[in-house]
């Protein structure tokens, strides 16, 4: 414990140098409202979009929030921040050629959605740093992120996955003909993915391959690397929250389903974060069986495990009209407000948002620093 009143401290780093960096912001805003006041207490540091660390007080970052249609974004003009390693990590204020306000901690919660944040880039510094940290270490978030090494990493361990192919940049530089001709060996309608983005940024649906031109063009805008996925007909979308168990299997939750009202549009960033424009509901628990609901936990597990995940992920999973099941990606950092699927998926299954918040700290309070 950190202080006199026996709480732990918790660092918050949210914003980032991504696409998602407002909605890390809406994730961090949901956390600072939900944590146990009792338990632990908030600092913050966000990271703007040019990637400059500053400290954020507790009061402003709770309060973001979509106003508008306009999301919330770290401001600039904020005191720089400064980690600090050590057996006690800390972060200070950077004034002028001094370190002042400087405030250890017990541990972090990076809430960084995408690109140098959900990737491995910060896990990694956490790890030189001495800094325990909520989720994934260094390898399965890096390879979570790419959705082309993590389809490649599920089938090699055996798990269910659908058709894809990836194509970089230098593939559409070089020899943009095959690029294609691959693509259209495949069953259409096909999905045009960023390789390592989220929060459905970019994805574009291709219905015939005269559209892959424009829609590889615009997938690219977020990441030169692109996964590009066979959509299936008819399939329904079913998501499970797992928890990291150091003593014993993975706890998956029960699961929830992606209801689209409109069917030819699939769940976008709109749909997600802006209201008024959404065209899914999320149902939570998912109208299955009780043998359809047993083997999508029973998968959902074996993912988290197979993917040496720590901490939590969002397994996302097909399930056909046949009552085939296909992994479809894994998310080591899902969205985390009080409306998103993950802790929504929790709080049907016993564990309200608070408690979960609670849960993941304590969870890395306890894990070791090093190898594991």
């Amino acid at each position: 414990m950190s202080n006199q009143h026996n709480r732990s401290r918790v660092l918050l780093v949210f914003g980032g140098a991504s696409s998602e960096h407002q909605i890390s912001c809406l994730t961090a805003a949901g956390v600072a409202r939900a944590i146990d006041p009792q338990l632990f207490e908030v600092i913050g540091v966000g990271i703007t979009h040019t990637g400059a660390w500053v400290r954020i007080p507790v009061e402003e970052f709770a309060g973001y929030e979509v106003v508008d249609a306009q999301l919330p974004e770290v401001a600039s003009d904020r005191p720089n921040a400064v980690l600090l390693p050590g057996v006690r990590p800390a972060v200070a204020t950077r004034d002028g050629d001094r370190l002042i306000d400087l405030v250890e901690f017990d541990v972090a919660f990076a809430l960084l959605h995408g690109p140098f944040g959900e990737d491995g880039t910060i896990q990694g510094l956490f790890e030189m740093s001495g800094v325990r940290y909520v989720g994934s270490g260094v390898a399965a978030s890096a390879i979570g992120m790419d959705k082309d090494l993590m389809k490649r990493a599920l089938a090699a361990a055996g798990l269910p996955v659908g058709p894809w192919l990836a194509i970089t940049a230098a593939d559409w530089r070089d020899d943009r003909d095959t690029c294609l001709s691959r693509v259209e060996q495949m069953q259409f309608p096909v999905f045009v993915k960023p390789a390592r983005g989220g929060s459905s940024l970019g994805i574009v649906k291709v219905d015939a391959p005269a559209e892959l031109p424009a829609a590889i063009a615009e997938a690219q805008q977020y990441d030169p690397k692109l996964v590009i996925e066979q959509g299936f007909v008819g399939i329904r979308e079913i998501e499970v929250a797992v928890l990291g168990n150091p003593e014993g299997p993975p706890r998956p939750s029960l699961p929830g389903e992606i209801a689209l009202s409109d069917p030819d549009a699939f769940y976008d960033f709109e749909a997600k974060y802006l209201p008024g424009r959404q065209v899914v509901s999320l149902q939570v628990p998912a109208k299955l069986d009780e043998g359809t609901t047993a083997r999508v936990r029973e998968l959902a597990g074996r993912t988290f495990a197979a993917m040496a995940v720590e901490g939590l992920a969002r397994i996302d999973l097909f399930l056909t009209t046949e009552g085939e099941l296909y992994v479809n990606e894994l998310n080591t950092m899902p969205g985390f407000t009080h409306t998103s699927m993950f802790p929504m998926l929790w709080a049907a299954t016993g564990l309200e948002y608070c408690e979960l918040i609670t849960t993941l700290i304590q969870l890395a309070m306890n894990r070791p620093l090093g190898l594991r």
